[in-house]
């Protein structure tokens, strides 16, 4: 990949390093000059708090990489190094080994390699699983949450998670000390959050019905744990990322959902108190960058988010500091595609974009100019105001009438309608091929609404297909050329089942359909994701009924694409032709 990915922000504010085509790359900002530090491939990489020292992973091999001058040096490990990372004072450098198995925490420095936590071997199996020290553990993924171990600020102790039934914290200390950490696992199985850059660390453990959740600050010498905030919702909670967090003045930030006095929105609250507008979606919390004139402990949020458009992704800068006028949000600049918002000292890195200060410096790319970029109308219909799209052939002519192809993607709670030209180029394929490409976020998609998001609370399938047949019909009145008795359907996993679904649960709307990878039976989800949409698989056995694949059947006009359904004939993959032969054979 020639553009610019994983980037990290020293916080002193003088480097930025990031990857390009597997290899390590670092902008000097003071000379603002671009150089290499590593060739590649490099599999993953972190860097100390100040970005001086990093800590590099190829092929199992451990590397330590100088960022001041470029000097990198193997460094011997216990065995092939998983997910390594430099302590933040870059003394020492932390990794895994046995990711796949038994995984072991090792801390290697000056003098030694020495194993820190881990319980390899078939001995020390506890209630039929493996014991791994430092691996994310069972579903974590599902919240959004890709590690299992975090060093503290000093570099004296890590978090790291125990896995087995189930999932555990431990403070472990490099001279051979460790304490638990207590909170009633029993009642809060599900470990969604942990952050540990600043003060204490701070976690968020959930409910396994995930309607209520606890916010909990950690005493990192007896790991007793105290209760900072509280979430509820009667269908799920939805934390968001980079939070919660320790402000520079003390206070915990914390991101919830205000949903009273006629509000429904994504909010940041500073130990109770309102930071955002209620207009603000918020997506997530980036970090912190000093306020141009502010104090010094009051810097401003950097938020990704949408404000009034939920098909523009931006980055906000949001005052902490308490004061008069309710919550002050200013624009600083739009995302597109994958991009995200990084910062570190005084830098802020918004995909190849770095401003430092006053100056704004592009990170160099060779990724391939968009010549045409596809043009997809944009609108919100019905009287729920559903964000949808059309995007037309190259050159359509008014008064042409055209099949419509919907578009699922990969299923609910993925946006689809989004403005970003490079979002649509593999639709404009299909528009190319002689379609009007539909595309409609119903409800049960993010960045409108908190209730918009979970209205679809155990009765997903019949609200989304209500919601796609509605919008339908609305953006036929806008857009005459829809044919709308050649509708056809398409989707990839969830998106694929939903696909499957509108054929055989609106036959009258929709009438051809291709299902990449559907799911065929909610029950096969991780379980997070199954009980958040639709309730406890044991007491909702009617609910995952009316959901599955295997109870609703398959028609002749759903093509399947790696499926296994029994009595249905499945493809293992299709060519583009094919497809397009398929949902053309009306």
């Amino acid at each position: 990949m020639e553009y610019p990915y994983a980037v990290t922000v020293g916080a002193d504010g003088a480097r930025v390093v990031f990857l390009r085509s597997a290899e390590l790359w670092l902008l000097d900002l003071p000379a603002g000059v671009e150089r290499r530090v590593a060739a590649g491939p490099v599999d993953s990489y972190a860097t100390d708090r100040d970005a001086r020292v990093a800590a590099l992973v190829r092929g199992g091999e451990l590397l330590r990489a100088d960022l001041i001058t470029g000097a990198v040096t193997v460094v011997p490990t216990a065995g092939p190094a998983f997910d390594a990372r430099p302590d933040p004072l870059g003394h020492a450098i932390a990794y895994l080994t046995d990711p796949g198995g038994t995984a072991s925490l090792h801390v290697t420095g000056p003098d030694s390699d020495r194993l820190l936590a881990g319980e390899p071997g078939n001995a020390w199996r506890e209630h039929g699983g493996t014991i791994s020290w430092g691996m994310p553990g069972t579903w974590a993924g599902e919240f959004g949450r890709t590690r299992g171990w975090w060093w503290s600020p000093d570099g004296s102790q890590i978090l790291a998670v125990r896995s087995a039934r189930t999932a555990s914290l431990h403070l472990l200390d490099l001279d051979g000390g460790w304490v638990d950490v207590h909170w009633d696992r029993e009642t809060y199985p599900y470990l969604a959050q942990v952050d540990w850059a600043g003060g204490g660390p701070l976690i968020t453990v959930l409910r396994r019905m995930q309607q209520h959740g606890l916010v909990l600050s950690i005493d990192p010498r007896t790991g007793e744990t105290q209760v900072h905030a509280e979430l509820a919702d009667a269908r799920w909670v939805e934390p968001i990322p980079g939070t919660p967090r320790h402000l520079p003045d003390g206070r915990v930030l914390v991101g919830g959902e205000l949903a009273h006095d006629g509000f429904d929105a994504r909010c940041l609250f500073a130990d109770g108190s309102l930071l955002t507008p209620p207009g603000l979606y918020v997506r997530r919390v980036a970090g912190t960058l000093p306020r141009p004139g502010g104090p010094v402990g009051a810097p401003d949020l950097i938020v990704e988010g949408s404000l009034g458009d939920p098909a523009v992704r931006e980055v906000f800068r949001v005052r902490t500091a308490l004061g008069g006028g309710g919550p002050e949000v200013t624009r600083v600049t739009l995302l597109t595609g994958p991009d995200r918002a990084i910062v570190g000292g005084d830098v802020l890195v918004a995909g190849r974009r770095v401003w430092h200060g006053d100056r704004m410096i592009t990170l160099r790319s060779a990724a391939p100019s968009v010549s045409a970029a596809p043009e997809p109308v944009l609108e919100r219909v019905t009287d729920r105001r559903l964000p949808a799209a059309v995007l037309y052939p190259a050159g359509h002519v008014d008064g042409t009438r055209l099949p419509v192809l919907v578009t699922l993607g990969d299923g609910p709670g993925r946006q689809q309608v989004l403005a970003d030209p490079t979002a649509w180029a593999e639709r404009q394929r299909f528009a190319d091929s002689g379609f009007a490409v539909v595309s409609i976020d119903s409800r049960g998609t993010p960045g409108v609404a908190p209730s918009f998001e979970k209205a679809v609370h155990r009765r997903l399938a019949d609200v989304v297909l209500t919601d796609q047949a509605d919008a339908l019909h609305a953006l036929h009145g806008k857009h005459p050329d829809l044919d709308l008795g050649r509708v056809a359907v398409r989707g990839c996993g969830l998106g694929g089942w939903l696909a499957a679904m509108a054929v055989l649960r609106r036959p009258e709307i929709f009438h051809r359909a291709v299902a990449h990878r559907p799911v065929l039976d909610w029950a096969q989800l991780p379980v997070p994701v199954a009980e958040r949409y639709l309730g406890d698989r044991h007491d909702c056995s009617d609910v995952y009924a009316h959901h599955s694949l295997h109870e609703a059947g398959v028609s002749a006009d759903v093509l399947l694409v790696d499926a296994e359904l029994d009595g249905f004939p499945s493809q293992a993959a299709v060519t583009f032709q094919e497809e397009l032969t398929f949902l053309t054979g009306w």
